[in-house]
């Protein structure tokens, strides 16, 4: 029983601190601008700063898959974004957007 009790104790542990660094992970957006939406394809390009998540340590113009087509309707060309973007079955894909305030 006791064996029991501090190997839970050890995982609650260990949980418990990777808890912030998965939340801050998912916090860093990246901001960008729209320069073409591509609603029949599903696919966005943005003009963007550097996005660490994903090994991109300069800024770029490129063209992303949008997880839900539907969000491509909240922007347009030339909007100013701040999105969140990560590789999904091996493909660059935008997971959220918005437009910047």
């Amino acid at each position: 029983m006791r064996k029991l009790i501090l190997v839970a104790a050890g995982t609650l542990a260990l949980s418990t601190t990777a808890l912030p660094q998965v939340a801050n992970a998912q916090a860093q957006s990246t901001d960008g601008q729209v320069t073409k939406i591509d609603e029949s394809a599903g696919k966005i390009t943005l003009k963007h700063g550097p996005i660490k998540k994903l090994d991109m340590d300069d800024g770029m113009t490129m063209v992303f898959r949008a997880a839900d087509p539907a969000m491509l309707k909240a922007v347009k060309a030339g909007d100013k974004v701040k999105f969140d973007a990560d590789k999904v079955n091996g493909q660059l894909t935008v997971t959220k957007i918005e437009k910047a305030k």
